[in-house]
């Protein structure tokens, strides 16, 4: 697509992280502050040597922020989607604090997968909408185990408030406004990003195995701040609210 910047090869990895981040900021330009406070909440109650959980860790955008950041971290990242991990396998090759699993959150016995029984922090951000609530409990408590004592779970998530519907179409609107400018700037949206994925010779299968798996987007749900913290409570964390939010998202916080 003319005007847009997109990897020159195949082999071009940190290319397609970059075009990744940019689509995916053409819908959330807060992207980056809600990692920088999780990065900051992560060290505040961690350390600088966390083991991370990278959780629907998808191209590991969130591995990368934590290993810039504090070179002495290791991080496992989980997912399914085998486009997504193709090019977070191509980013990290070679570098052994790095481990990426292929497994499905909804297999009741994905943590088996798994290279470690605990970690310091399980991270996430704008993944687990793509699961139903009931799957969501589920899954909330699986992972209370896999978080030793005084760790961390962060789910940075859209989360809307449904009492407040003249805000959220507000905020709808702004968002349309933002990634409209985005585009015009030369960002390609969801749907051109994956066509894109799809053209080219080494994406291609891994891209078409994707859309068998999950179709063309999520189908989940998004309940708000509150639901999530309460289940985490419900699950086994010891405390659980809202440590950021934007008028659509937040990050919420469990601490075990």
């Amino acid at each position: 697509m003319e005007g847009v910047a997109m990897p020159r090869t195949t082999t071009d990895w940190q290319a397609w992280q970059d075009s990744w981040d940019r689509q995916q900021e053409a819908y959330m330009p807060d992207r980056e502050e809600r990692f920088r406070v999780m990065l900051d909440v992560l060290e505040g109650f961690v350390g600088p040597t966390p083991r991370v959980l990278d959780l629907a860790c998808g191209t590991g955008s969130i591995t990368d922020r934590v290993l810039k950041r504090f070179p002495g971290a290791t991080s496992t990242g989980v997912d399914l989607d085998p486009a997504l991990l193709t090019i977070a396998r191509g980013h990290f090759a070679g570098d052994e604090r790095v481990r990426l699993v292929t497994a499905d959150l909804k297999d009741p016995d994905w943590t088996a997968a798994l290279p470690h029984a605990t970690y310091d922090a399980v991270l996430t951000a704008t993944a687990l909408h793509w699961l139903h609530s009931p799957q969501l409990e589920v899954l909330y408590r699986q992972l209370a185990p896999l978080v030793r004592e005084g760790g961390v779970f962060m789910n940075a998530d859209h989360m809307p408030d449904a009492s407040t519907p003249r805000i959220n179409e507000a905020d709808r609107t702004m968002r349309h406004a933002a990634l409209d400018r985005a585009r015009a700037a030369g960002a390609l949206d969801w749907a051109e990003w994956w066509a894109v994925a799809a053209a080219d010779p080494v994406l291609a299968e891994p891209t078409e195995r994707r859309y068998e798996i999950y179709g063309e987007h999520a189908d989940g749900d998004t309940p708000d701040a509150a639901w999530h913290a309460r289940t985490l409570r419900e699950a086994g964390f010891a405390e659980a609210r809202a440590v950021w939010c934007s008028p659509s998202d937040s990050l919420v916080l469990g601490l075990k």
